[in-house]
């Protein structure tokens, strides 16, 4: 039987004065479809990357990133610092 894989979601949260960023919430199917839904509600990006996201959800929340993710999260990293200053170029009436 071949069944469709169930959407994976994690959230991180990083402050560059306390380390490595940390798992916030989790989750998978509903849970992640929930996740999702509450980053777009409060205009959060989204970032989607199903491996990276299966690989954050077989650790706990409150871990920080492991070593070998710090490449791809630093890629989040720079999509959402680019998210944000378009944000705020178009808040301000730049474009």
């Amino acid at each position: 039987m071949t069944g469709k894989k169930k959407r994976e979601a994690a959230a991180l949260e990083y402050d560059a004065s306390k380390g490595a960023p940390k798992i916030i919430a989790q989750g998978k199917g509903l849970v992640a479809e929930q996740i999702i839904g509450k980053a777009k509600e409060h205009n959060i990006p989204v970032y989607e990357d199903p491996e990276l996201a299966h690989a954050l959800n077989l650790l706990r929340i409150g871990d920080e990133i492991p070593p070998e993710l710090y490449a791809v999260v630093a890629q989040i990293l720079v999509f959402v610092a680019e998210a944000d200053m378009k944000a705020a170029a178009s808040h301000s009436g730049l474009r």
